[in-house]
């Protein structure tokens, strides 16, 4: 069998000749495995990955990232594979598609320093930022002796003015929508997908919604510690996906009822905003803490070992969002709601500081994928072989 270093130099030779990008080894690697899964196609059915791969012959770097981001990494292909480790082919899907998916979220980065030092370093850097954040949000507050004060009935804009909260979070905000849709916008762009169809974008929205493809192929589930099926992680994903979009939710309510109605905060437990964000709260407390604990379990050639801090990371700042976010609910007519304030605006405003640059990325990049071969399996197959599923 070739080593990585020899395919990548036989990548680099294809790439020059067709005036491509050369491959570097995790891309070769992922390119080597694809044509013996290409010969096999015992997979075929697993999901898009597969037949989205049998209408390639060849894989060049856009086609590589492309199938990266598609991989849910479900782990299915791996258990199912007679060429998987310790074969001599070695063939792990799921590890080299997490290497290189991985990469994208840096390489496709901007600013791209910001993308490499978060992949190196993603818990580290995540928890230094929100600490950060809030400790000086916290310092602040005892300058100005208002960190703890006599109860306010739970009235934010008395410890932090409206005015003050928006110029705070709103650069915050859409340096995050700029440097996550620049990301994206580059890895569309290389991807090449063509135009897409209202058929096309209506089948990746519903798979995007439903995470049809973590349902292993069978609806059975995905495997993490072993050979075993389990929905969990479609679960905990679905869990952590919908109490976000709750929270975004309320948050996108007050704000209609501040500047539309007039109506401010602060508002009644039993309001809409209030509501939507307690759901949301709840579930983005037990999906992170269920992906957390099936992230210790999993097994150990389902993924890129050198990803887990960033993964971790992010998962860390979503529940910790949640966590301060209900204690402040819960402590909001105390006389502790400056501090509970000062450390829940922090831990949000790290979040999205590095949203574009770990794994909360991954949701777009591979809405993109799937939006791509949505795209693409409507269209002849250029090899003629293979389903298109």
């Amino acid at each position: 069998m070739q080593s990585l270093e020899a395919l990548a130099r036989e990548a680099t030779d294809l790439a020059a000749g067709r005036n491509l990008p050369a491959l570097n080894a995790d891309e070769a690697e992922v390119g080597r495995i694809l044509q013996i899964c290409n010969a096999c196609r015992y997979c075929e059915g697993f999901c898009a990955v597969f037949p989205a791969m049998t209408r390639r012959l060849a894989f060049d770097k856009a086609d590589v990232h492309y199938l990266a981001n598609l991989c849910h990494n479900c782990g299915a292909c791996l258990h199912a594979c007679q060429y998987a480790p310790p074969h001599e082919f070695a063939v792990n899907v799921p590890q080299a598609m997490a290497t290189v998916r991985a990469r994208t979220y840096s390489d496709f980065a901007w600013p791209t320093g910001f993308g490499k030092l978060y992949r190196n370093n993603g818990v580290t850097v995540a928890l230094a930022v929100a600490g950060g954040l809030a400790l000086f949000l916290v310092l602040a507050l005892m300058v100005q002796g208002t960190l703890f004060h006599t109860p306010l009935a739970g009235d934010f804009y008395a410890i932090f003015p409206h005015n003050l909260l928006v110029s705070m979070f709103a650069p915050v905000f859409l340096f995050a929508a700029l440097a996550l849709g620049i990301g994206v916008a580059r890895f569309w762009r290389e991807a090449a997908p063509g135009a897409a169809s209202g058929a096309a974008i209506a089948e990746t929205t519903h798979d995007v919604l439903r995470l049809t493809y973590l349902d292993g192929g069978h609806g059975q589930g995905c495997n993490n510690a072993d050979d075993a099926f389990t929905l969990a992680r479609r679960r905990y994903h679905h869990l952590t996906f919908y109490g976000f979009m709750l929270c975004f939710a309320a948050t996108s309510v007050a704000t209609l009822y501040h500047y539309v109605f007039g109506w401010e905060a602060p508002y009644a437990f039993t309001s809409l905003p209030v509501v939507l964000g307690t759901v949301g709260g709840i579930g983005l407390l037990i999906g992170p803490a269920g992906l957390f604990w099936l992230n210790l379990k999993r097994h150990p050639e389902h993924g890129d070992a050198a990803q887990k801090p960033m993964d971790r990371g992010f998962i860390a700042l979503l529940f910790f969002t949640s966590l301060t976010g209900l204690a402040l609910l819960a402590g909001r007519d105390t006389s502790a709601m400056g501090l509970l304030l000062a450390v829940h605006l922090g831990v949000v405003m790290g979040l999205f500081l590095t949203m574009p640059y770990g794994k909360f990325a991954h949701g777009f990049y591979r809405s993109a994928a799937l939006l791509k071969w949505a795209i693409e399996k409507r269209r002849p197959n250029p090899v003629g072989v293979g389903s298109d599923g």
